[in-house]
C-alpha cells in the first residue's frame, strides 16, 4: 500500500476515534450499562437524517445551496431530519416512506455526479463553519462516510429490535 493511502487510513481511524470520544463526553460511568427504552428512534428518521446529512456534507459544504436543490430535498424535509430533531412516533408528521426513499436515493445519486468534478485544490479549503470532526471540504466528505456508518449501526440495531436477522 502506498504511503498516502496508509496515511489516509490512519487519519480516518484517528478521526473516527476522536468523534467517538465526543459522543462519550458528558456520559457518566453508570450510563454505560443502561438499556434505553424502546422507541428511541425509527427507520424513517434514520433514513431521512442520512439523506439530509449527505446533502449538507457533500453539496452544501462543497458548493453551497442552490435554488434547484429544493427539487432534490425540500426545506421541510431538511427541517424534519436535521441534527437535534427527535424522531416522533407519529407517521403523518413525516413524508411517506416512498418520498423518504426517493430523497435518500436522489441525494446520493446527485452527490455521486457532483463530487468527481471537485477540483483538488478546492478540497483543502476551510469550511465556513467548522465541525468538531473536520474543518475542510475534504474532511466534510470523509465525515459523511463516518456519519453514515454511525447511523448504519443504529439501523442494524433497529433491524434486530424488529426481529430481523443481522445482515451478513
Amino acid at each position: 500500500m502506498e504511503t498516502g493511502h496508509l496515511s489516509l487510513a490512519i487519519t480516518q481511524i484517528d478521526s473516527a476515534r476522536a468523534y467517538t470520544r465526543t459522543l462519550l463526553e458528558g456520559l457518566r460511568d453508570d450510563d454505560w450499562f443502561r438499556r434505553p427504552q424502546e422507541g428511541v428512534t425509527h427507520l424513517a428518521w434514520q433514513m431521512g437524517h442520512l439523506a439530509m446529512a449527505e446533502y449538507m456534507l457533500t453539496m452544501v459544504r462543497m458548493r453551497g445551496k442552490r435554488p434547484e436543490d429544493e427539487d432534490l430535498i425540500s426545506k421541510r424535509f431538511l427541517r424534519l431530519f436535521t441534527k437535534g430533531t427527535r424522531p416522533e412516533a407519529d407517521p403523518p408528521a413525516y413524508p411517506p416512506v416512498e418520498e423518504i426513499r426517493r430523497v435518500f436515493d436522489a441525494v446520493h445519486a446527485q452527490a455521486m455526479v457532483e463530487l468527481p468534478a471537485a477540483a483538488p485544490e478546492e478540497l483543502q479549503v476551510k469550511v465556513p463553519e467548522p465541525h468538531v470532526a473536520f474543518d475542510t471540504k475534504l474532511g466534510s466528505l470523509f465525515f459523511c462516510a463516518h456519519h453514515e456508518m454511525l447511523h448504519a449501526g443504529q439501523i442494524g440495531l433497529l433491524r434486530r429490535l424488529l426481529g430481523r436477522e443481522p445482515v451478513r
